[in-house]
């Protein structure tokens, strides 16, 4: 038997914004982006890969406040959506569901550890299948947040917590101005040990703090993978050892005018270590129905000096469609060289410059027939950075600031987002770029990756280009692909 829309009065509300979201020309395609309403944060969490699938956690708003929606994949493309894992409910001690993760319990089950707004940190478990349905334990909060003023308050913070078992003892850091270290033997009796890092690093400036952590073992070393809610994605690398962290190096994932934020990761069956981050939106519109995407899962290694590596998953590239190469392309000291046949919003570029005199030379992406709008993709030799100049990426007006927290109106705006990246001797460069509408992603060489937002306004904003300054360049090779589209609308 039939039923009218008038009987269902879901039906055509629910068509009109599944019709504006796939006509919203900044909605990425293939990115893992919110289905609906304007989430922020929208911090990755409780990432895992259980029977089979890979597991993504993250945190949207509704009338109950900070809530865990739930997602899952076979490939790492596709996505389906699950029942909210986690919010607060009526009796709950917590008033919202903030940052944490999932590991394996004694019994085997899939446990969440999360702070709990208002509350403290707390544990929520689950042994089925598909992760539906999660059971907090009613001794929630762990550990409360400290009162101010107490004796607490002056070791720890109960915030952004990350757990898991080693050997028989379960261990947590507390994210905070200085990170902890808790444990336990029963999901409900944890004790605090002491700081999490046995010193801090230089080029981390006192204000900086660690939140979203996620400590894990990666080749023979351990990294800390953590925001500072000041200056964006970060890690740490160092040694695990007497219960305490000893960092040895310290990086960026995010640069001032950047949008890498909230990272999370998980290990998969080939024993992949995969990361997201929250893509932060710096030009939220509550009119458009959303706002929230991931950056694409990235797989982190280390080479035999320790240094991480960072490089897009393998199974994107079943996303390519329309194959265009192009080689030995001479480009003339201040030519922009437009190339013909190669254009578009959602594409993959791969581009391979050998060692080069020019002073700056790259790669011009979303860029209008005459120029007005473009996004310049620089590398400087000599001073040994890339850039993404956002300068002439929209003719609307797009406030970048000099850190990625929401909010930021008070902090000096920047027109490109600049990072570090020194080649070896005769080291050709080698981009990997992502474009999908208002995401671009920047791999080089394995070692660097470049998040940013662009916001073009033009239809006609879809040229590649490359360009040299200084001297000529002799690009190797060129390759684009467009991307097909994963995401249902």
């Amino acid at each position: 038997m039939s039923v009218s829309l008038e009987q269902n009065p879901l039906v055509a509300p629910y068509r009109e914004l599944r019709a504006r979201l796939l006509s919203d020309p900044h909605r990425p395609t293939y990115h893992f982006v919110t289905p609906e309403g304007n989430c922020q944060p929208f911090d990755p969490d409780g990432a895992i890969f259980w029977n089979g699938r890979y597991h993504l956690g993250y945190m949207f708003q509704n009338e109950r406040g900070h809530c865990w929606g739930h997602a899952s994949s076979r490939d790492l493309l596709h996505w389906r959506w699950h029942p909210t894992a986690l919010a607060p409910e009526p009796g709950d001690p917590e008033k919202g569901i903030y940052s944490g993760n999932v590991f394996i319990n004694k019994r085997g089950e899939a446990t969440a550890l999360y702070h709990g707004a208002e509350a403290g940190n707390s544990i929520a478990t689950s042994a089925e299948p598909q992760l539906d349905h999660w059971t907090k334990l009613p001794s929630n909060p762990i550990i409360p947040i400290p009162a101010k003023g107490s004796p607490e308050s002056q070791l720890y913070s109960s915030w952004d917590p990350h757990g898991w078992l080693e050997g028989d003892t379960y261990y947590a850091v507390f994210g905070g101005k200085i990170p902890t270290l808790f444990k336990a033997q029963e999901l409900g009796q944890w004790h605090y040990v002491g700081p999490l890092l046995s010193h801090e690093m230089g080029g981390v400036d006192d204000f900086e703090d660690v939140s979203c952590p996620d400590l894990f073992k990666l080749g023979d070393r351990y990294v800390l993978l953590c925001i500072s809610h000041a200056c964006g994605c970060r890690y740490y690398v160092g040694r695990w050892g007497n219960e305490q962290f000893h960092p040895e190096q310290h990086e960026r994932m995010n640069w001032p005018g950047g949008t890498c934020f909230a990272p999370e990761s998980l290990v998969d069956a080939r024993g992949r270590r995969i990361m997201w981050a929250w893509v932060i939106d710096p030009r939220v519109h509550e009119e458009d129905g959303w706002c929230g995407t991931m950056s694409l899962p990235r797989v982190l290694s280390l080479d035999k000096d320790g240094r991480m590596h960072i490089e897009p998953a393998e199974e994107l590239q079943q996303l390519r469609v329309r194959e265009r190469r192009l080689s030995q392309l001479t480009v003339a000291a201040g030519e922009t060289l437009v190339l013909d046949g190669v254009s578009g919003d959602c594409l993959e570029l791969e581009v391979t410059i050998p060692p080069q005199a020019a002073h700056r030379f790259g790669l011009v992406v979303r860029r209008s027939p005459d120029g007005a709008e473009q996004t310049v993709i620089e590398f400087d030799p000599a001073a040994g950075q890339v850039k993404i100049d956002v300068a002439r990426s929209s003719l609307e007006a797009v406030k970048y600031y000099t850190f990625c927290m929401i909010g930021g109106a008070d902090n000096p705006e920047v027109s490109a987002q600049v990072a570090p990246l020194a080649l070896n001797d005769g080291e050709p460069l080698k981009l990997r770029v992502f474009l999908d509408r208002s995401i671009l992603e920047v791999f080089i060489n394995g070692r660097q990756c470049l998040t940013q937002r662009i916001y073009p306004t033009r239809r006609d904003s879809l040229g590649v280009a490359l360009f040299s300054t200084g001297g000529s360049i002799m690009v190797e090779s060129f390759a684009a692909w467009e991307m097909a589209p994963t995401n249902p609308w």
